[in-house]
């Protein structure tokens, strides 16, 4: 059995590396847009124009809307269609 696949961690770090735009919707339906300049385990750093940065505890996000397609994010394992469990 091999490590363990993060997704959650794959995406925040593909949309980050593509300076991609973000929704970032929270458990009370506020809605924040930015671009994602870092993560830890239970944190998202947002950059938005014209505000200051916000730290965004994943706890109390819903949902991450990508404004656009986000690049590969899986590992070339499982894209050859291998089994990473």
């Amino acid at each position: 059995m091999g490590k363990a696949i993060n997704l959650q961690d794959m995406f925040l770090n593909q949309v980050r590396k593509e300076g991609i735009a973000v929704t970032i919707y929270l458990t009370n339906s506020v809605q924040l847009r930015g671009q994602v300049r870092g993560f830890d385990a239970f944190t998202v750093l947002l950059d938005a124009p014209g505000k200051p940065t916000q730290l965004v505890y994943k706890h109390a996000i819903a949902s991450i809307v990508p404004a656009k397609a986000v690049g590969s994010y899986k590992p070339a394992s499982e894209m050859d269609g291998a089994n990473p469990e």
